[in-house]
């Protein structure tokens, strides 16, 4: 008994651990670089530097993340959302989640450095160091504007993944990360609402808590509008087709009807709608554009 006991406490140590990657929203970097990947390739690009790419850009954000959560153990161990998690119950300590965050970051660098190419390795180093020095470090704590100033290192991973394919950035690179960039405040915002007791407790600026909820609500609303107009920007550079401009639309209606319902009589259950449709909505629109891509019709 005493060494099933012994396998069942490591497993579950070790679970705990993984789950310090952010799992779900590893999936969700892994899938936007893959998208920039795609759109990169004229056809279909080399299946091995694809899969080498995905899994060096995938190291570091899951070290970014373990980073994250060390930082901020103090922080999550006051929240609900987040006190679960095995750095702020003190299940994982510090030296080896630094370790084992060093080991991935530093397995991805390298492989991005000696397979995929330097410019793509410079921007993701680069992106860790915002993420986990400049945005948790100094914004989060600091401005309600945090998401907005921090929220580019979380833009990142379709440019990421087209400076893997081509070694180069291009405009439509920058267009997947505006769009991705004007997607997050409205996004993270929504949460702040419904769990704005939680970012309370651990003192955190978060823009509900300094502004209230109309302004709040009002911002969420005017960066759903931004995003809307960046959405039809491919089509103006000849990128997309009627796939794209159709989903494009139907998505941005969904967006923005939730965004005004939300602005005009808010609720919480209304704020936790728009979070989760955020994230289907980028899923979507990203997945229109790739079907666009390998079969285009143009628009008349």
């Amino acid at each position: 008994m005493q060494p099933a006991m012994g396998w069942r406490h490591t497993l579950l140590h070790v679970s705990a651990l993984l789950l310090l990657l952010k799992p779900r929203v590893l999936l969700l970097i892994v899938f936007c670089a893959l998208v920039g990947m795609l759109l990169a390739s004229p056809g279909l690009p080399s299946l091995g530097l694809l899969c080498l790419a995905m899994v060096g850009i995938a190291l570091v954000a899951g070290a970014a993340a373990m980073m994250n959560c060390l930082l901020e153990r103090l922080l999550d161990a006051r929240m609900q959302r987040t006190a679960w998690r095995a750095t702020a119950r003190g299940e994982a300590g510090r030296g080896e989640t630094l370790l084992l965050a060093l080991l991935l970051g530093g397995s991805g660098m390298l492989l991005l450095c000696w397979r995929v190419n330097l410019l793509t390795a410079c921007l993701t180093l680069g992106t860790f160091l915002a993420y986990t020095l400049v945005y948790t470090l100094l914004l989060k704590p600091r401005t309600p504007q945090n998401i907005v100033i921090g929220g580019l290192s979380g833009a990142m991973p379709p440019l990421l993944g087209w400076t893997a394919m081509t070694g180069q950035i291009s405009p439509h690179a920058l267009l997947l990360l505006l769009i991705i960039y004007l997607w997050t405040p409205p996004h993270f915002w929504s949460l702040a609402l419904y769990r704005r007791q939680d970012y309370a407790r651990a003192g955190l600026p978060m823009l509900p808590l300094t502004h209230g909820q109309a302004y709040t609500t009002l911002s969420i609303l005017l960066y759903s509008c931004l995003l809307a107009a960046a959405t039809l920007l491919p089509l103006a550079l000849g990128v997309a087709g009627c796939i794209y401009l159709l989903a494009a639309l139907l998505l941005d209606a969904r967006f923005l009807f939730l965004a005004v319902q939300l602005h005009r009589q808010y609720a919480d259950a209304l704020a936790r709608r728009m979070f989760s449709w955020s994230i289907w909505y980028l899923t979507w629109l990203f997945a229109a554009m790739l079907l666009d891509h390998y079969c285009l019709i143009p628009v008349s």
